[in-house]
């Protein structure tokens, strides 16, 4: 006797299809999985068999080979325990495989203008194709939450499946795909009730502008912040237009304050930005069972201890990183020089191209890294270069190698360097603190600017052009130019760092409104590169 139920593994943070095949045929009692199966998948023949035994179902005692298609693809996780479940009661009979809709034939029946038959409703057959069935298995019975459900969803309307079986805490994440019939359950007997039509679900509501005005709100505001004007300007600029910023200063200046406030003034995310970040922290399990999807830009703010994999992402099985759950948000690096070197060059390519690629011996995955990072530093071993009222007693070498530990390719890179000294006078300024909503409302403007302008490139903000795309759209005026000259030659600036200013430039003109760069955009623009200049 055979069976086959649907069902779906990662890979990455992309869905594929595999199929569970069940066969039940004469021998010893014994259960066999095959097809590239992790530890959780094998221990899975343990918790299915008593799952079924505790909701009243015969588990038999005869030899059953599992098969996991296609073989080649690893499977790992407990997701596999339902259909395995399900596969098994198929095929000893225990539930059918096609089983009738409840159906009562209409009294009367009616015709259209061109003599075809009109029924209301369809005679319809449940079918084990019909659905990609997901689910982790209590020894009970019951269903546990299983992480990737919004790739999978996406990828069975994509494959024109009718709908996937789910467990009821996965419920709101899967609703939010529209076009595909949701079942989200409680138990095995649930399934089997359903499969049966003795059980109709209760499908949740998704109202999207309701989950983005209600996920929006930030517990934290910029207005928080008190003086650091200069700073504040910056991340503004950063935000519009999307540039990697690091901020330099003493401990007590509000740099990190400021980076963990950031996320609150950068243009709100759009529906499409939303479900690609919510695929990658249902992919990694960071998904609340009543989250349905990722509306607030994400904040993340690894250790300095990380690890490569874990910053970058990989293992046996790649796993997204710190730089992929950051997609469309923040990526926060304290302390950046205390971060191990090989990390810090890691995200050299991630920072250029926005995804990132993990070679195995098995294949390689491409995992989405857009973000926009935010490095803290202190200006010397000591902490105390810039601090007005506190001593510094590193000599010039000393900080120049601390310095160095961020290597020259990597700075070129993080287009904005801010100094930010301590807070003098706290209480005077406070009246004056200018609240997220005012910021975040002018970057959305200069975003729409820039959407307008990319609208036949391949991207949409400043921080994303290339050198051609520099040319074209960054020219400046005769006193800009000698202006940029100028700092070019005093300051030793890389290639690199003169696009980086003329891109900052572009974005310091969108937010004045301004068509041309002018003299005074490009004279901002190298005040944000602190480190050149400092470096001479």
């Amino acid at each position: 006797m055979l069976a086959k139920v649907k069902s779906s593994a990662l890979r990455g943070i992309e869905a594929q299809i595999v199929e569970i095949e069940v066969d039940i045929a004469s021998g010893l009692p014994a259960t066999t999985i095959v097809g590239l199966p992790d530890t959780a998948v094998k221990e899975s023949r343990d918790r299915v068999k008593t799952a079924i035994r505790n909701s009243g179902f015969d588990y038999p005692v005869r030899k059953v080979v599992v098969n996991l298609a296609p073989a080649n693809v690893r499977k790992e996780g407990a997701s596999f325990d339902l259909p395995f479940a399900l596969g098994i009661l198929s095929a000893t009979g225990q539930i059918e495989k096609n089983s009738p809709s409840n159906f009562t034939f209409p009294d009367k029946l009616s015709v259209d203008e061109k003599g075809h038959l009109l029924v209301p409703g369809e005679v319809r057959r449940k079918n084990l194709d019909d659905f990609i069935f997901l689910g982790e298995l209590s020894l009970d019975g019951t269903l546990k939450k299983v992480n990737g459900i919004l790739p999978v969803a996406l990828e069975a309307r994509k494959r024109g499946i009718s709908g996937i079986v789910i467990p009821q805490s996965n419920a709101n994440e899967a609703a939010i795909v529209e076009g595909l019939e949701i079942v989200p359950v409680k138990s095995l007997h649930e399934v089997a009730q359903f499969l049966k039509d003795e059980f109709v679900p209760d499908i949740p509501s998704c109202n999207r502008d309701e989950i983005f005005a209600r996920n929006r709100l930030y517990d934290i505001d910029f207005s928080e912040v008190i003086g650091q004007e200069h700073a504040k300007r910056g991340l503004e600029v950063a935000a519009a237009g999307g540039h990697n910023i690091l901020l330099i200063g003493p401990p007590g200046s509000g740099k990190t304050m400021l980076a963990k406030r950031f996320p609150t003034i950068i243009p709100d995310m759009t529906f499409e930005e939303a479900i690609e970040t919510t695929k990658i922290h249902s992919a990694a399990g960071f998904l609340h069972p009543e989250q349905a999807l990722v509306c607030a830009r994400p904040f993340r703010s690894p250790h300095h201890m990380i690890s490569d994999a874990g910053l970058i992402g990989g293992g046996n099985f790649p796993k997204p990183g710190e730089i992929s759950l950051a997609h469309n948000g923040v990526l926060f690096l304290d302390e950046f020089p205390e971060f191990r070197r090989s990390a810090l060059e890691a995200l050299r390519q991630p920072l250029e191209d926005g995804c990132v690629t993990i070679s195995r011996a098995s294949g390689s995955i491409t995992l989405p890294a857009r973000f926009m990072l935010v490095a803290a530093m202190n200006p010397c071993p000591c902490v105390y270069y810039t601090d007005p009222k506190k001593e510094c007693k590193c000599t010039p070498n000393q900080i120049q190698k601390y310095i160095s530990r961020i290597s020259g390719p990597l700075l070129d890179r993080i287009d904005i360097h801010i100094e930010v000294p301590p807070v003098k006078d706290i209480i005077s300024k406070e009246a004056n603190a200018e609240p997220s909503a005012n910021v975040r409302d002018r970057a959305n403007k200069s975003r729409k600017i820039q959407q307008e302008r990319f609208e036949k490139e391949n991207f949409f903000c400043n921080a994303d052009m290339q050198t051609k795309h520099i040319k074209k759209y960054c020219q400046i005026g005769d006193q800009a130019l000698e202006l940029l000259k100028l700092a070019m030659s005093e300051f030793g600036m890389s290639a690199r760092a003169y696009h980086r200013i003329l891109k900052v430039a572009r974005t310091i003109a969108d937010l004045a409104q301004s068509e041309n760069i002018e003299a005074e955009h490009i004279s901002e623009a190298i005040q944000y590169r602190a480190l050149d200049r400092t470096a001479q």
